[in-house]
């Protein structure tokens, strides 16, 4: 089966070169013409465990392409998958212009049968506008006879371990309409599930509503847990032991109960602001989301409020390490990541800012040029510093030499954003230690 991707982002390149290591024959359209060069010259352009290598096989195996030009694609595929982006505007709307642009080129260049997917994360009812764009494309063409599909596929893939998300999902959500676009989505999708076939079919409406909800649940835990963890601060109880004895109630689980300095990337921010925008646009108020953003907002500036109280307000001049800058480890994606407030914050109070991350330091240059030190690994980072802030915990984070670390410094404060230190560790090193959630 030939299938297309249109977008070669995070959910586009995985799973057109997923597709691909499956036998699909795979073109990936972009309009990024210098991001398309260089996949077809083997430069991956976004940290993915485990991507190139697939890319660079099924690329030189001739399955997998990589193209401009969408309007010759449209006519050689039976499936085509609209991945592009839906940032949210100034309002928190879900921005759907390059939707709309993909599905004015499908509807203008269209021929023969498409079975058009939407995997991209749209509102509810945005795959309906599509179908209707289409047709009433098609019918200023004089094609009304010509026949095509709609379905939505949300991704669920977790940014550092997307590709194994997408070879081995946990289950596969297809909104579809009719009988015809089931059975195509079904053969597309039986290689991945031949032992356990975990596709989902739905109603469209219904998928789209799926990803949303599944974000915002995973959004409220994460804030959940951060207001407790507060909570517990004050109140000098221990959120490492609450959080063991709340996640092993079989009703709860663990997942997405680690208290840290608030929820970022690509997903949970905007997706949150569009299901509220949703709510707001059939006059209806999600009260629990709001305050699921209001805490992530509020928890961002956690770090910083730690550090200006260890130093009773009097930060100017003082350097800080800063250990990690992409979202969560295992990417090199900064979009909304907790970083990026700590570290303005600091700027914004004369504090000198050494930034170190394994993935994410070029991406850092386009959020802060030269108004930051970038170090080459954790002690250059830390040299001369009065202080480490822990924001991302990468593996090779967790066990540094606090032997080595406390002579280097200036002073030795380590704040921890995501509770990844043994305090005792530190303390025998003489190391001042502040995590959340704890006295």
């Amino acid at each position: 089966m030939n299938i297309a991707v249109v977008g070669t982002g995070y959910v586009g390149l995985v799973s057109g070169a997923c597709f691909a290591e499956m036998g699909l024959n795979v073109t990936c359209v972009d309009i990024d013409s210098e991001k398309i060069e260089k996949l077809n010259r083997g430069v991956i352009p976004i940290y993915e465990p485990g991507l190139k290598s697939i890319v660079t096989k099924n690329h030189e195996a001739k399955r997998l392409h990589f193209t401009t030009d969408l309007p010759s694609v449209i006519n050689q595929v039976t499936v085509l998958f609209i991945a592009v982006g839906t940032p949210s505007n100034e309002e928190g709307d879900a921005d759907l212009t390059a939707i709309y642009k993909v599905a004015e080129s499908i509807a203008t260049n269209m021929e023969d049968y498409l079975l058009i997917v939407t995997k991209s994360t749209v509102p509810v009812g945005t795959t309906a506008k599509i179908k209707k764009l289409i047709a009433e494309k098609l019918s200023e063409r004089n094609l009304n006879h010509l026949k095509f599909d709609v379905a939505s596929n949300p991704e669920f893939l977790k940014e550092g371990a997307a590709v194994n998300d997408f070879m081995s999902p946990d289950r596969v959500v297809v909104g579809v309409e009719n009988g015809r676009a089931k059975e195509i989505m079904s053969k597309l999708y039986r290689p991945f599930l031949l032992n356990n076939f975990r596709v989902i079919f739905m109603d469209i409406l219904s998928s789209e509503m799926t990803k949303y909800a599944s974000n915002a649940m995973l959004a409220t835990r994460i804030s959940f847990m951060n207001d407790i963890a507060n909570l517990c601060e004050l109140i000098g109880a221990d959120v490492s032991m609450v959080r063991r004895g709340v996640g092993t109630d079989s009703r709860i689980g663990s997942s997405f109960l680690y208290p840290g300095a608030g929820y970022g990337g690509s997903c949970f921010p905007k997706d949150i602001k569009a299901l509220i925008r949703t709510a707001e646009n059939v006059g209806y108020e999600m009260r629990v989301l709001k305050a699921v953003e209001k805490v992530n907002d509020n928890q961002k500036e956690l770090l910083f409020r730690k550090l200006n109280h260890y130093f009773d307000n009097e930060i100017s001049n003082l350097t800080v390490a800063v250990w990690g800058l992409s979202f969560k480890p295992g990417t090199n994606d900064m979009r909304d990541a907790p970083s990026i407030n700590l570290i303005h914050k600091l700027l914004d109070n004369q504090v000198k800012v050494r930034v170190y991350d394994p993935a994410a330091m070029d991406e850092a240059k386009q959020y802060f040029g030269d108004k930051v030190e970038y170090a080459t690994d954790i002690y250059d980072a830390a040299n001369n510093a009065h202080a480490v802030m822990l924001v991302t915990e990468w593996k090779e984070f967790r066990l540094p030499n606090w032997n080595v670390l406390s002579k280097i410094m200036q002073k030795q404060v380590v704040i921890d954003g995501r509770n990844i230190y043994n305090a005792e560790d530190l303390e025998s090193n003489g190391f001042t230690y502040t995590c959340i959630g704890k006295k």
